[in-house]
């Protein structure tokens, strides 16, 4: 059976593809949606702060490699990046990432990003903490066009993030040691990029960026904007995923 390892963004959790997993279940594949350290409910949840994008990188290098074959890494937002990271350890059998945050050295292309940087930047010059949620800009941002009670839902159960995690993906150029660099050179497996057209925490400029990077494929989702794993219209971009690995990811490997 093959197996798809789907990594979730800041602020939340596996719980993320509760309904995203569903049609690849369907299809046959095994599901696993791993929580990010500090992410889980459980002994452990909450103890983000102090976390690095390599330690979320290394969580999804250590479940990859306790599986028989190479699994199908898919992320979301942050988990995105942190799956292209773990991508240039584990050689995964394909990437696919969606609405992703962008590595070390790619640059916002628009003024919401350099804003949302900047006050991050100035919020804890220390990269020490833990970052709360903003339930207002997550609605007007990230869950605009989903749905108001999974909206209400979503935004219940975010947790904390690490806020040294935040400034290694916002404020790249802050870090001296290029953290979320992925190298030079398209990754070797097959590689997708879905982003939203509307989508304005990670635009369609700076996706193609992304996708430029690593030698992704990319395809822009009309009308849709950036939880591409919830909103209206999810199941299009489940479909799409689920028709790419079975011809052009399964031709290019």
């Amino acid at each position: 059976m093959p197996t798809v390892v789907m990594t979730h963004g800041a602020f939340c959790g596996g719980w993320s593809f509760e309904a995203f997993r569903e049609p690849f279940e369907a299809a046959g594949w095994q599901v696993l949606t791993p929580d990010l350290p500090g992410h889980s409910g459980g002994p452990g949840g909450g103890r983000v702060a102090g976390l690095s994008m390599s330690d979320y990188a290394k969580a999804v290098e250590r479940v990859c490699v306790e599986l028989p074959e190479p699994p199908v890494l898919l992320g979301h937002s942050m988990g995105g990046l942190v799956a292209q990271m773990a991508a240039r350890r584990v050689r995964p059998r394909a990437l696919v990432l969606l609405a992703p945050s962008a590595p070390w050295g790619v640059s916002g292309s628009s003024i919401e990003e350099a804003v949302t940087a900047l006050g991050v930047s100035v919020a804890d010059p220390f990269w020490s903490g833990s970052v709360q949620p903003d339930r207002s800009i997550m609605r007007m941002a990230s869950l605009d066009r989903t749905p108001r009670e999974r909206r209400d839902a979503i935004l219940d159960r975010l947790v904390p993030e690490s806020g040294r995690a935040v400034r290694e993906v916002l404020n790249w150029w802050l870090d001296p040691f290029m953290t979320t660099s992925i190298g030079a050179g398209p990754l070797a497996c097959p590689a997708l990029a879905i982003v939203g057209e509307r989508d304005v925490v990670h635009p369609v400029a700076t996706v193609r960026q992304t996708a430029g990077r690593i030698g992704a494929a990319l395809q822009v989702m009309p009308g849709m904007s950036h939880w591409l794993i919830g909103e209206k219209g999810w199941e299009d971009v489940a479909a799409l995923v689920l028709e790419w690995l079975a011809s052009d990811a399964a031709a290019a490997a």
